[in-house]
């Protein structure tokens, strides 16, 4: 029996911008279904897009899979790398009959389609420069550089059995010549100006099928919006006699409008995320989620996903993306979260912000007593960052709670403080218990007081253990004001 060849996935991103939402969601299934059956994953920077890629667009792709976690066994590959590869396949095709050289001109094919729309047709490249069995083709025009069409079957269907969709069947005769190959852009310079005009850079259709097939991938997920372009690739492999992979087209991720997530719509990317206080475990779980489901499971680990990610129950209905369900599902991890881990993430917001540093044991402390009250990190920040900055209470605040009648015992609680010998919760605790009694006092009488003047707001944890947080001098001063 022949051994069942290796399940190899891939990720293959464009640097024209930021990793999409929906890139990094399909990143996470392919990523997941190799690592799920033992196999191995790929990354691969499509930018063979020469006038919009950047190099800071791979720099934010690759910052965007390590922090999501998505570890890869090969790349990452550069297709600008690859084009002497691209022009031997290209060479190999229209010597076997399969791709020929098209000298149409931009103005041509736009009066080609007007007249097409005009009579009521479909608007597609017409043929003129296919070779055919008794076709007497014209002298190719001076001044003109070809491209390369791929000689696309004029009859039958092609048909596959979707991962997710399921069966497709697409007429060939939806589908036109398509350029496989051009000639190199204008502009270019260094290295890739060289290859590109030595060898003409290749279209996406073409490309992808060449790379997957020298890279022996074997399943293939991305958005359906490329489903369109999957009989164009199903043909390419045909008449390269290459094996095709299985495809997997995962339905789109609405906004909150029920349009498309988009970055060309102000979608954010995923370092945004990272940025706002997110934690690249609850990204991943919340991304999972959107358009795949394992029962009822809503919180699961990366290596739980690994276990139950088998292609299976993909949905093929759009998912809407809900920030308010990722920020409960950020809440639930960063409860879980390591204090020490926590206390660095907030460290790094502060410092966003400009804000002085507080010692790694205040901030743990700090990130201990307030996480359950927090949907991000950067919530956190909001936190603690009044142990470091001024606080500014309001008007309404100071009346209401910083009354004549608590303001004695403020002060006699803030000689109490000032004479402790340990500042810790413990003995805050005992000068408050002592405050109170010697004026006959109440907490809830006390303790807001105490909570605007020194944090500015109403609401806290418990007092003393806030208190505890701060320098004493700070506190001590913020009561002063009293």
């Amino acid at each position: 029996m022949s051994q069942r060849p290796t399940i190899r996935t891939r990720i293959a991103p464009s640097p024209t911008g930021f990793l999409h939402l929906g890139t990094a969601r399909t990143a996470l299934y392919s990523w997941a279904y190799a690592r799920h059956h033992g196999g191995q994953f790929v990354l691969r920077i499509e930018d063979t897009d020469v006038a919009r890629s950047t190099q800071d667009s791979v720099d934010q792709i690759l910052a965007s899979m390590r922090w999501l976690g998505l570890d890869y066994d090969e790349g990452p590959i550069y297709q600008m790398q690859r084009l002497a590869r691209y022009h031997a396949v290209v060479q190999q095709m229209i010597a076997q009959g399969h791709a020929y050289p098209c000298w149409c001109t931009p103005q041509e094919l736009d009066a080609m389609r007007e007249a097409q729309r005009e009579r009521g047709e479909k608007t597609h490249y017409d043929g003129r420069w296919r070779p055919e069995p008794g076709k007497v083709l014209p002298a190719p025009p001076a001044g003109v550089k070809p491209v390369v069409r791929f000689c696309n079957p004029a009859d039958g269907e092609v048909v596959w059995d979707d991962l997710v969709k399921g069966p497709i069947s697409i007429a060939n005769r939806e589908i036109d010549d398509l350029i496989i190959l051009r000639p190199a852009p204008e502009g270019l310079e260094g290295e890739a100006a060289e290859q590109a005009a030595a060898f003409g850079v290749p279209t996406y259709n073409f490309a992808v099928v060449v790379d997957d097939w020298d890279m022996a991938i074997t399943h293939v997920f991305r958005g359906d919006e490329h489903i369109n372009n999957t009989p164009w690739q199903i043909n390419i492999y045909r008449a390269l006699g290459a094996p095709l992979p299985q495809f997997g087209h995962c339905p789109v991720i609405l906004d909150d409008t029920g349009q498309k997530l988009s970055k060309r719509r102000g979608a954010v990317s995923v370092t945004a995320y990272e940025e706002a206080g997110y934690l690249p475990e609850a990204m991943l779980n919340y991304l999972a989620r959107l358009g795949w489901s394992h029962g009822d499971a809503e919180l699961f680990s990366r290596e739980q996903m690994v276990a139950w990610f088998d292609g299976s129950h993909l949905s093929r209905s759009p998912a809407q993306w809900d920030k308010a369900k990722l920020s409960w599902v950020n809440a639930q991890y960063l409860k879980q979260a390591d204090d020490t881990r926590l206390a660095g993430l907030v460290a790094e917001q502060m410092a966003r912000r400009g804000q002085p540093a507080l010692d790694a044991a205040r901030l743990q402390a700090g990130c201990a007593l307030f996480k359950d009250r927090c949907t991000t990190t950067l919530e956190l920040a909001d936190w603690l960052g009044m142990l470091v900055v001024p606080v500014q209470p309001s008007a309404d605040d100071l009346a209401a709670h910083v009354t004549h009648a608590v303001r004695p015992a403020l002060q006699t609680l803030r000689d109490r403080l000032a004479e402790l010998a340990v500042w810790d919760k413990a003995s805050i605790a005992a000068a408050m218990k002592e405050t109170l009694a010697a004026h006959q006092l109440k907490m809830p009488q006390l303790a807001p007081a105490l909570r605007v003047l020194v944090c500015g707001r109403v609401q806290t944890p418990s007092i003393d253990a806030v208190l505890a947080l701060f320098e004493r001098d700070t506190v001590l001063q913020r009561m002063a004001s009293a």
